[in-house]
């Protein structure tokens, strides 16, 4: 869900189909109870179908493996149709009558509201750009998509992860898809050099490297290249003779296809798109930049919330953290300033691994310290087991992060921890970095989210960062009832974690919307979140690329605090925090704004419940 970041993580796309969209919104007549639920589980059904067929590789990442051999299709003609679908989508959702629908088709009518009104937002803001063009993207093929942080040079090695491979037809699939990429690497650079001509584009301090980071891809070893990898090992059911038919056509294709392409794409970018790119930073240099923010802070957070208001809450944040910083200093004995402080904590080496190794090997023992925990704070937990594997080097210093499991169960979700750079995280990172990224943050919640087997398919994948990220961070200020958080160090590493994303409300919006500088952001996210700088740098641009994303997290926890602080209130001894958790959590992911309803419409039902 990944415009500047890509809507779908992996997004894109192939074939078109409208009609059952068109069959589901036709009623004239004021529909009965029956007939609008009908049309709405025809809706989200037609939907989900849209949604795998027009994006092959996000219906891979899901486990639904029925386009494996397919790859997005970004031409105008595709592009034109998906801006015309996300108006069809809200009419239709627009024609069902929500006062016929009740519990969770009226909570799926809310969300596919939301996200249609969104889609349509963004496609016009685009539009708006250059009414006069036909302009050759929208809000699901955004120009900027492509960044240091996202694109085929990262997604590409994610893709061969998640692609099934159990038989023979799997690699012929997989072939097939190798096949295609040329086409679509040259729609993704159609895709930029349209944003290029009408000043859409990303700023140039954040992505100069990302020509380098094709690098793996361009690799004339084909036996180490990352998209041959699949070839190296075959199940026993594909015979020898097979395999070497298989092997040399996936080289065949590496070498005369598809490195080409990648190549050609490279060179357009450094030659070509970076230095086009401009020197000022922030959303408010682009064309309709002060509305394009506006609407990024709604997709990313899902509130109503103002970039003023968000700034002033980052700030009253920092303010709080800041003090209790300094209370866990002194509980530590430390004596000096944070500054001083921080530099002991990134220097002394008692707190730094001397591996990738021993790195990961802590971050999984965590893990499995917090699993038998978990039923203290949720009555239902997820079945599908999770991993802790390194993020690729590719991704440098980039952010740990949590990628998803298939929507069937087939396949694990994984927790990517960052060893590229060991001194950007230091052992009193780790307790809050499993908590926010596999359980009970991300792995727990997404997972679950999957498993809702009542619930429609749309429904199950749906996630947005204001809710998904709001609990990772929440998920955060649990760790000392799940047995963390057990000396001052990881104390203060929760607390820096936690000012981290307090500081991003004031550096996002003060870069996209107050006239902050990059080294403005620099400076505050060292002073005031503890970070080293240089990873301070790479989140500035991932704040420069994203405009908006990195807000949802603080916001998501503040609306999550809340509800339960409403619950509580309300409640009063008749509070469970075990039953709120999942309340929270087993409508699949929420904006924000149906959250609020959703949990006041659980605190009636457990105050009946307890009568």
């Amino acid at each position: 869900m990944r415009e500047w970041i890509n809507v779908r993580a992996l997004a894109v796309a192939c074939t078109l189909s409208l009609s059952p969209l068109v069959l589901a919104s036709t009623a004239t007549v004021k529909p009965s109870p029956n007939a609008a639920q009908a049309t709405l589980q025809h809706l989200l059904d037609s939907e989900w179908e849209w949604e795998l067929a027009q994006f092959p590789e996000h219906a891979t990442s899901l486990g639904d493996h029925r386009y494996d051999d397919r790859v997005t299709d970004r031409s105008p003609t595709a592009i034109a149709a998906r801006r015309a679908h996300h108006a069809e989508l809200l009419a239709a959702v627009r024609r069902i009558d929500r006062a016929q629908l009740s519990g969770e088709d009226r909570i799926s009518r809310d969300i596919l509201e939301f996200t249609a009104d969104l889609a349509v937002q963004g496609d016009a803001l685009y539009r708006g750009v250059a009414p006069a063009q036909d302009l050759a993207f929208s809000a699901d093929d955004s120009p900027f998509a492509m960044n240091q942080m996202s694109g085929p040079q990262l997604s590409l090695p994610q893709l061969v992860r998640a692609t099934r491979f159990q038989d023979e037809g799997d690699y012929r699939h997989y072939l097939a898809r190798m096949a295609q990429w040329p086409r679509t690497f040259e729609q993704q650079r159609a895709v930029l050099e349209s944003g290029r001509q009408v000043g859409l584009v990303p700023p140039q301090v954040a992505i100069e490297r990302m020509p380098s980071q094709f690098g793996p891809l361009l690799n004339q070893d084909i036996e180490h290249h990352p998209l041959y990898a699949p070839f190296l090992k075959f199940p026993a059911s594909v015979s020898e003779a097979n395999q070497a038919e298989l092997r040399a056509q996936a080289a065949d294709l590496l070498k005369t296809k598809v490195i080409p392409s990648l190549a050609s794409l490279q060179e357009y970018l450094a030659s070509v798109y970076v230095p086009a790119a401009a020197v000022q930073t922030g959303a408010s240099r682009l064309p309709h930049g002060d509305a394009y923010y506006a609407w990024s802070l709604q997709r990313y957070n899902t509130t109503r919330m103002t970039a003023r208001e968000i700034h002033e809450l980052g700030l009253r944040e920092v303010e709080r953290i800041d003090a209790a910083m300094r209370e866990v200093m002194k509980e530590a004995g430390f004596k000096g300033t944070l500054a001083e402080f921080r530099t002991f904590l990134r220097t002394d080496k008692q707190f730094q691994y001397e591996s990738a190794e021993a790195e990961l090997a802590a971050l999984r023992d965590i893990a499995k310290r917090i699993d038998p925990q978990l039923p203290s704070l949720f009555v239902e937990l997820p079945r599908v087991p999770y991993g802790v594997r390194p993020m690729s080097k590719e991704e440098g210093n980039n952010a740990p992060h949590y990628i998803a499991g298939a929507i069937d169960g087939s396949r694990a979700g994984y927790f990517e921890a960052n060893t590229n750079n060991l001194a950007a995280w230091p052992k009193w990172t780790m307790d809050a970095l499993v908590l926010h990224e596999a359980v009970p943050g991300h792995h727990l919640q997404i997972a679950r989210a999957q498993e809702l087997s009542a619930l429609p398919k749309w429904r199950r994948a749906y996630g947005n960062s204001g809710f998904s990220e709001g609990w990772g961070l929440y998920s955060e200020g649990l760790g000392a009832q799940l047995g963390l958080y057990s000396d001052p160090y990881t104390r203060f590493g929760r607390l820096t974690m936690e000012a981290h994303r307090a500081a991003r409300l004031v550096v996002d919006t003060g870069m996209h919307a107050f006239g902050w500088t990059r080294e403005q952001s620099i400076d505050y996210l060292v002073e005031h979140a503890q970070l080293e700088r240089g990873f301070a740098e790479a989140e500035t641009d991932r704040y420069l690329v994203w405009p908006g994303q990195a807000t949802a997290y603080k916001v998501g926890e503040q609306v999550i605090l809340a509800q339960r602080r409403k619950a509580e209130a309300a409640l009063g001894a008749k509070f469970d925090i075990r039953r709120f958790h999942n309340a929270l959590i087993d409508h699949g992911g929420l904006p924000l704004t149906v959250l609020e309803r959703v949990i006041d419409d659980w605190i009636a039902s457990e105050r009946l419940r307890s009568e």
